[in-house]
């Protein structure tokens, strides 16, 4: 087993079990470094990537480069009923880092359900599933008091066993990148374009340098962004700056 991915006893018995490790996967670095290593330590056929697209926010390619680096894995896509910025103008409101109903209902929530169709359809995974994400302890100090490894008390209904695992929690952004090269493969082009983070094109926990990046990249975004927030009197930016103000300066 890979020196990078230190396996809890938990998950050892869970892959020995033949449970399904369903890998959120964002197109970001961090998904991509997670399924590299999970690779190492899992059997492929327990592994299913499952990713929520974004529509018009999510940066273009997202998609085709999950397909390109996940190759040889079975993907599914867990489509939100509706997208950010109507559920913004429906609300009057942009979520915020502490309340995130972007993550909660245009990913969180769709990834669960097509979660749980993919497994009750394949019953050799004895109906039990660890939840695999990204998240990082060196990213915030939020994420660095989450439990690495925890059960799912919510999803551990109708005869599942559901754990959530953080398989990369330890590792560091340069550790991130390294893992990727070492694996011959990029990361997502936007990187290299010069933001720091790759989720929703403009996000709410962005900084003002990626949220002024973004904009000379996706011009046209910015400006319905813009728009839209003058419209309902609420500004996404967590420098509560508003973003018209932010891009000119």
């Amino acid at each position: 087993m890979s020196a990078r991915l230190p396996v809890p006893p938990a998950i050892a018995a869970e892959i020995e079990a033949g449970a399904l490790f369903a890998i959120s996967h964002s197109g970001g670095k961090d998904s991509q470094a997670m399924t590299i290593l999970l690779c190492e330590v899992v059997p492929p056929e327990q592994i299913v990537v499952v990713h929520a697209p974004l529509g018009r926010v999510e940066w273009p390619g997202t998609l085709r480069h999950i397909e390109r680096t996940a190759e040889g894995l079975p993907l599914i896509l867990a489509h939100a009923r509706t997208e950010l910025l109507d559920v913004v103008r429906r609300r009057g409101r942009w979520p915020t880092p502490g309340i995130r109903q972007c993550t909660s209902d245009l990913k969180r929530g769709p990834i669960t359900r097509e979660v749980r169709r993919y497994l009750h359809a394949r019953p050799q995974h004895g109906l039990r599933v660890v939840s695999c994400m990204g998240m990082r302890a060196d990213e915030s100090a939020r994420r660095a008091k989450q439990a690495p490894l925890k059960p799912n008390a919510r999803n551990s209904v109708a005869g599942r066993h559901w754990l959530d695992w953080l398989p990369i929690h330890h590792l560091t952004e340069a550790e991130v990148f390294e893992t990727i090269a070492a694996a011959g493969q990029r990361p997502h082009w936007v990187y290299r374009a010069g933001m720091s983070r790759c989720s929703c094109s403009f996000c709410i926990m962005a900084s003002r340098d990626d949220l002024r990046r973004a904009a000379q990249l996706r011009p046209k975004l910015a400006a319905e962004y813009v728009a839209l927030e003058e419209e309902i009197g609420h500004t996404l930016s967590p420098s509560r700056v508003p973003l018209r103000r932010l891009f000119e300066a």
